[in-house]
């Protein structure tokens, strides 16, 4: 079997770097190089994706509660509600990406979330942000039933669940949130999924 590594190759020993500073140069030995690197570091995503998550601690003043306890909140409902382990995950990790992008974190989040999850948590995560404008829209000169353009969508009720049941009541100071330890091997499972085996892609 071919070394891969490049542990082994004279001409780059132990460097694990390929031979090209131009793509269109590269070697079969060069892309399965940068294959077997890839999936090792695919493997540390949960790991990744953990510790930026404990970076919402403290974050996004103005709440009685930060986003990381909001997070924390909002996966703990889901959980003693019943959802199905991918979605409590999800409820978890929805406003992950608060911090680099305040004005587009659910798009940000459903794409991190979307190599694991079925369409359908992948949908709500993405729009989330418009159904949970709901709640306050028309405080703010906006219109508080956008979502209703997705009115006839299969996954709109699940969406207007996900805000309701879990996400737009989740800032309660008072409330007594599960730890995140709990919620990591739940996390490590779902990334731990072959990614984009679960649902076809078509039409999300």
């Amino acid at each position: 079997m071919e070394d891969v590594t490049g542990m082994d190759d004279p001409a780059r020993p132990g460097d694990r770097v390929v031979s090209f500073t131009s793509m269109a140069d590269g070697t079969r030995e060069d892309y399965e190089l940068l294959a077997h690197l890839e999936e090792e570091f695919a493997a540390g995503t949960a790991d990744r994706v953990l510790a930026h998550l404990r970076e919402l601690s403290g974050s996004l003043a103005g709440y009685q509660v930060d986003r990381l306890e909001h997070s924390l909140q909002t996966a703990t409902r889901a959980h003693r509600d019943g959802a199905e382990e991918e979605l409590v995950v999800a409820a978890l990790l929805h406003d992950i990406d608060d911090l680099m992008a305040p004005h587009s974190h659910g798009e940000l989040a459903a794409l991190l979330l979307r190599p694991y999850v079925t369409e359908r948590t992948h949908w709500i995560v993405r729009h989330h942000g418009l159904f949970q404008y709901y709640y306050y829209g028309h405080h703010v000169g906006g219109d508080r039933n956008a979502r209703d353009k997705y009115r006839d969508h299969p996954w709109y009720q699940d969406a207007v669940d996900f805000c309701h049941r879990w996400d737009q009541c989740a800032f309660d100071p008072d409330y007594d949130s599960l730890p995140l330890e709990f919620f990591e091997p739940m996390v490590r499972r779902v990334f731990a999924r072959e990614p984009f085996s679960l649902a076809p892609r078509e039409g999300a």
